[in-house]
Parts: C-alpha cells; structure tokens; sequence
C-alpha cells in the first residue's frame, strides 16, 4: 500500500462544524491529526504561533534541533506540528481557545492562498513571473490574486484553483482563499512562496504554502473572522499536474539534498555494541509499539528520545551512526509509514542534538 493512499483510509469524517458551525479547536485538532496532519497552536484570537517557551525566547538557535517540541512543548510555530494525541489534548486543554495550525511539508499538503489585498497592481510583467502578457491582452478590472490565478488558469486551459470543487477549499476572513492540495508522493517536495517575492512566486497576489510554512485550519476563528470551509469537500485532492508543471517552472520544487550527517569527532577506543543496544534496544521498542496505537503513543516523543540516546552512543564511539540512523527510520517508519518525512526530520535532530552529548557507557561487553 503506498503511503497516500494509507493516509486517505485512516482519515476521519469531518467534525459536524466543518458543516458550517464552528468547532471547539480541541476537536478540529484531533480531526486534523487523524489525516495524518501534525498541527500546532495558534495563538487565540491570531492567525499566529504563540511565543517561545522563555529560554528559547532568550536564546536564537536552530528550532530543527530544540529539544522543546520533541519534548512536547510547542515553539518554533509549525516545527512543534505533532499528530500525536497526547500532546495535542495537553495543548488544547491548557489553552482551550488556541486555534489550530497544519504544518504543510509533513503533512504532504500544498495549499495555494489567493490574496484579495488592497495594492497597486505592478507592471504585467510581474503579474504571472516567467509568462509575457502580451499589450492585446485587457486587464482594466484586475484587481488581487484571484484575477491573476484566473489568468494563469486560461493561458493552461486549466480549470481556476479558486473554483476547482473537487477539493477543500477555505474563504479566509480578509475575503482570500485556500486551496488545499495533496501531494501524490512525498519524493517531490515544494517550497513556500508569497506572489510579491521577485524571486520565486507563482502569481502577483498568490502565495503558495508548503514546506517551510504551515496553514490555518478550516473553521479556525480569529479577531478578524472565521475561515470557512467552502462547498461540500472537506479533504485535498491530488495536486493537478498542470500546477505541479508551473510551480516546477517558477523554481517552488526543492531539490533533494543528502541528509547531513553529524560533525562530532568520534570517541577513540574499544566499541560497545552489546551494551549500546542494551540501552537502545528498550527506547526502540517503546517507539515500534506505538505502530498498534494510531495516535495518542507519544509517537514524536519516544522517537526523539530514542535518536537522542543513539546520537550519543554514537558520538562516544559505542554505534556506526550511519547504521543505528537505517534501524532508527526503519523503526520509525514502520510504526508511522504516512508521515515518513516527518520521521526523519525527528530522527536526524535528535541524533544531531545526542552527538554534542556522547553517552559514555560503563563497562564494556
């Protein structure tokens, strides 16, 4: 079964209030993580994360190797984004009135946000980047992103995302519009945009969400307003191929990159696999059980505590890291095969976090 198609079975019926009443965030939340998507507050009332926790408030540092997600704590806005019940209630039930944010990259989603702001049109050379609009060509009346994403629909003779009902699609307060898309395979990825970027967008007043960013949830209600889920579609549809032809041409694929390995010296001296795997092996198991428990297993925090444990075992010269790092995805992957991405983000942080704490072990075996 390819991962795609695993993540649609297991996806939930959608809580009653995406049938237009809102939702307590609680329940949108768990609806969310239930199609595999990892969520994370917003703050109440903002289209927004809440603040860092105060150390990471006092501190700048990398949010892919703080240990305050893995840890259950939400900073770092989407990279805190969890599927994991536990957390979730935790997050919700502490703060009741959070709204509920999807982190896009891991939960494969791509979502194309049409701006309807109030600004000067630019020249129609910057209107659809890569594409002259010839003189002939009227545009007295356009106006925002959803003339521009028209536009660009009738030069493809494509079906307009903005009235494409085969999919979710969500009225933002300010008048916008997401259109949510899922990515047929995870081997493809594609990078955030916004449409005044002069360097990669795919139309004037069209932004793109995906990896690097995250999305506000169907029936989220902010200060401003409620965004509402439009039509009877509650789940993305496959990504059509001709968007996925122009975000490749305007430069949104991300090019793959091999994981980077840690650059802590090894710790000289005699290996201890056997005692290694004696600490190891029982955090392996707590992650492989979570595979008989879809969610509320703490999945992300024994995942990490394990790449933690092995990162350090490995920086004191205990492991090869390049093998404990296949048995790690392996474990992972098996236990959450619809969120591989995301598997081995935890991984490779974790494991980069345990190197700089080399975990000397006492006696050898």
């Amino acid at each position: 079964m390819d991962e795609d198609n695993y993540v649609q079975r297991r996806s939930e019926s959608p809580p009653s209030g995406l049938d237009g009443r809102v939702v307590p965030p609680l329940v949108l939340a768990r609806w969310c993580a239930g199609n595999g998507w990892p969520v994370h507050p917003l703050a109440p009332g903002m289209k927004t994360p809440p603040g860092n926790c105060p150390a990471c408030k006092a501190q700048r540092h990398d949010p892919r190797t703080c240990p305050c997600p893995g840890a259950g704590r939400p900073c770092h806005g989407f990279h805190a984004g969890t599927t994991d019940r536990r957390n979730i209630d935790s997050w919700w039930t502490a703060s009741p009135d959070s709204g509920v944010g999807v982190a896009c990259g891991p939960a494969n989603l791509i979502v194309i946000d049409i701006d309807a702001h109030s600004a000067s049109v630019p020249d129609r050379s910057r209107l659809l980047p890569g594409i002259p609009i010839h003189d002939s060509v009227d545009l007295d009346g356009l106006a925002s992103g959803f003339d521009t994403m028209a536009l660009l629909a009738a030069y493809r003779q494509q079906v307009d995302p903005a009235k494409d009902t085969t999919t979710l699609r969500v009225r933002t307060p300010s008048g916008g519009l997401h259109v949510w898309y899922r990515l047929a395979t995870s081997k493809i990825r594609y990078r955030s945009s916004a449409g005044s970027s002069p360097k990669v967008a795919l139309a004037w007043q069209v932004d793109v969400r995906a990896e690097g960013g995250y999305i506000v949830a169907p029936t989220t209600r902010t200060r401003q307003g409620t965004y509402e889920p439009l039509g009877a579609v509650r789940h993305p549809a496959p990504l059509p191929g001709w968007l996925a032809s122009e975000l490749s041409r305007t430069g949104h694929v991300v090019k793959p990159q091999k994981t980077p390995t840690t650059t802590v010296p090894r710790a000289r001296g005699t290996r201890s696999p056997r005692a290694a795997h004696r600490v190891l092996d029982p955090l392996l198991d707590e992650v492989a059980r979570c595979g008989t428990v879809p969610e509320g297993a703490a999945f992300t925090e024994k995942l990490n505590r394990a790449a933690f444990t092995a990162g350090g075992l490995a920086a004191a010269g205990h492991l090869d890291e390049s093998a404990i790092r296949e048995l790690l995805t392996a474990t992972a992957h098996t236990a959450r095969p619809w969120q591989t991405s995301h598997n081995e983000k935890i991984i490779h942080d974790g494991l980069a976090a345990g190197a700089y704490r080399p975990l000397h072990l006492k006696g050898r075996s």
